[in-house]
């Protein structure tokens, strides 16, 4: 669905997206969107699900070879659809119009923004451990019952989100060379946790005493409650298409960067696994906050601890900068469509970026970072990425049988079962997550919901700019 043919001007040459990401860019975004900091901190909760080793190591497995599944249909459809949006376009194809503006709104007002504010707030809360003066309280207000806080850091995690968009808004190519330093940077800190804690590390003789939390579940109830987290850590993996307008050979470098970076970061998160598990006691473990803070501290002291928190701070920031990058791109692709605020179409004539789009999702992302509510709002976007995650799947699905002739650069590894063991986990951790947590969830199904009487009155209105276009051109 594309304006562009409606436009009278459409013989004026206006700027573009840029094709600025060569394969490694592509891969540094992959490993950089999924490695923020889950990978340092779930395992205690995994643990202390399932009460076993084995079950952790399996809970990361399984994890990984769903998200595979997934990668397998992000591939494909990215490289037959390598436009701005991402799955916005392929649900718009797929499943219809309205489903690709859904997803281009819950992205927008919810997902991207509030992940943005929560992942600068991340950054902060890491500086704070190096500097503790951060989190000074500057004053305190009440709202009814409700005591607000405003500290040093809730200026300073706006700050942090103004400097990286203003990074992406001045190049693509700059953002995606600063995305491979910084995605550089923190697999090279996993690397080197991995080396020196098997090199360093004393295996731990502590007992290794189940703690489960959620005995009453049963294994099957268990396994999933680990499952969730480790999900959550390798999230991210599909955020490449929403710049897949601007990656060279998309057809071939858009498949590969997303199953090579995310086996990359599989291969990781198993590997950190293997090193915590080595150097303590399931007991500590399962009991621990801060899973990789307390393994290097173990080997290395305190200021082993505090050089691991600086790298824990540049995989929080790589990650917000991907975020920005990728996210920035949808209400772009829904507005150049005519279904979205039209100052977010705007591309700035010298660096080829998406500047309106930036700055709406900046200066959003910066308001919920002074508000400090973020941490609250944060939750109510993962019920609803799930639900797109399975109508993606089906998405895939639909279109094999709807247009079997299209032009597949890519075809999913293991079609169909592959998008359907990915359509069926989705559905399973949405309903999990319906039944944990249903108010936040219900709030999330709102938010979606909200956007489709938008949807019908942008329709309407790209239709009658459509239809007077065309008795313009007609009149003598």
């Amino acid at each position: 669905m594309s304006s562009t043919g409606s436009k009278p001007t459409a013989s004026i040459k206006t700027p573009g997206l840029v094709r600025g990401l060569g394969l490694w860019s592509a891969t540094a975004i992959v490993i950089g969107d999924t490695i923020g900091t889950g990978v340092f901190l779930v395992t205690s909760d995994m643990a202390r699900a399932v009460g076993s080793a084995t079950l952790v190591f399996a809970a990361w497995i399984v994890g990984g070879l769903i998200v595979l599944f997934g990668a397998f249909c992000y591939a494909e459809l990215g490289a037959m659809f390598p436009k701005a949006g991402g799955p916005y376009v392929y649900l718009d194809r797929g499943l219809g119009p309205l489903w690709g503006f859904l997803f281009g709104w819950m992205s927008s007002f919810l997902e991207r923004p509030v992940g943005m504010a929560t992942l600068a707030a991340g950054f902060v809360r890491f500086l704070g451990f190096l500097l503790p003066g951060v989190a000074a309280p500057l004053f305190t207000t009440h709202v009814g019952t409700y005591a607000f806080t405003f500290t040093v850091a809730q200026p300073l995690a706006a700050a942090v989100v103004v400097v990286v968009t203003v990074i992406n808004y001045l190049s693509v190519s700059m953002g995606g060379a600063i995305q491979i330093l910084l995605t550089s940077l923190k697999v090279g800190a996993i690397v080197l946790i991995v080396v020196l804690g098997l090199a360093l590390a004393k295996h731990s003789a502590g007992a290794a005493s189940p703690i489960i939390a959620h005995a009453g579940l049963g294994a099957l109830g268990a396994f999933l409650t680990a499952l969730v987290p480790a999900m959550w850590a390798y999230n991210g993996f599909n955020d490449l298409g929403d710049v897949g307008e601007e990656i060279e050979q998309p057809h071939r470098n858009i498949p590969r960067a997303i199953i090579f970076g995310l086996l990359t970061v599989a291969a990781l998160y198993l590997l950190a696994n293997v090193v915590y598990f080595h150097t303590l006691s399931f007991t500590q473990l399962a009991l621990s906050q801060h899973v990789a803070s307390d393994v290097v501290q173990s080997f290395a002291g305190r200021q082993g601890a505090a050089w691991l928190t600086v790298a824990m701070a540049i995989s929080a920031l790589g990650a917000l900068h991907v975020v920005v990058l990728t996210g920035a791109r949808i209400p772009y692709a829904m507005a150049r469509d005519r279904l979205f605020f039209g100052f977010t179409e705007r591309i700035h004539p010298r660096f080829h970026t998406p500047s309106g789009a930036l700055i709406f999702l900046g200066a959003v992302a910066a308001a919920l970072a002074l508000t400090g509510t973020f941490e609250e709002l944060y939750s109510l976007f993962v019920f609803a990425v799930w639900i797109f995650f399975a109508l993606v799947a089906l998405a895939l699905i639909r279109l094999r049988r709807k247009e079997p002739g299209l032009p597949r650069p890519y075809r999913a590894t293991g079609y169909p079962w592959t998008p359907l063991i990915f359509f069926i986990a989705a559905v399973a951790l949405t309903v999990n997550l319906w039944l944990v947590r249903p108010v936040r969830s219900s709030l999330g199904l709102a938010v979606i919901l909200a956007g489709i009487p938008f949807f019908y009155r942008w329709r309407k209105t790209m239709a009658l700019g459509a239809r007077i276009n065309v008795e313009g051109e007609r009149a003598p």
